[in-house]
């Protein structure tokens, strides 16, 4: 297991992808499924930037992966605003783009790119947890 933290900045999204990239490679993951769980952790990572830490200049993200058997898993907490993104609507993505509801896109995305998608906030803060199972 690998843990790592990082600023909550955009700016850390390319160190995000690069060790999830890393670690993915090293478990035996193909190019193919290693860049949709770059893309997963890239939307997660932009999710808690952007909606957890909204004005908070400080925030931290610790990123956490690891290979259980077959099973990728990343996770990622913070200590930002708690959001419960089961009660997102799917979007609707046959409705005319500028009909389309904001936001959403990236929770589907996570959820379409990876096996499971997991999340819970308590006292202690956001923790997501994704897993990518070996094709």
């Amino acid at each position: 297991m690998q843990t790592i933290t990082y600023p909550a900045k955009f700016e850390s999204l390319d160190e995000i992808r690069e060790f999830v990239a890393g670690v993915a490679r090293d478990g035996g993951f193909t190019d193919k499924e290693i860049y949709s769980v770059e893309l997963a952790a890239d939307e997660a990572a932009s999710n808690i930037i952007e909606h957890a830490y909204q004005g908070v200049t400080d925030g931290q993200i610790e990123l956490t992966c690891e290979m259980c058997g077959a099973e990728f898993i990343i996770s990622m907490q913070d200590h930002g605003k708690p959001f419960d993104f089961t009660k997102v609507k799917k979007p609707d993505l046959k409705a005319d783009l500028s009909e389309r509801q904001i936001g959403g896109l990236g929770i589907y995305l996570m959820q379409k790119l990876m096996d499971e998608v997991k999340y819970c906030s308590s006292g202690a803060g956001n923790l997501l947890t994704m897993i990518k199972r070996k094709g």
